[in-house]
């Protein structure tokens, strides 16, 4: 039986920094493999 796409995504494991570790808070399916801090991303509120 196949799965539907939206468990496969759901059931995705947390995406980590390759240059850090650290687990990245974004969308597991995305493209990037670096979190924020180590692309150098600054946030303005």
């Amino acid at each position: 039986m196949l799965m539907k796409i939206s468990e496969f995504f759901k059931n995705l494991p947390r995406k980590k920094c390759t240059d850090c570790g650290k687990e990245i808070e974004e969308q597991h399916e995305c493209y990037g493999n670096k979190c924020n801090n180590c692309l150098g991303v600054t946030f303005h509120h």
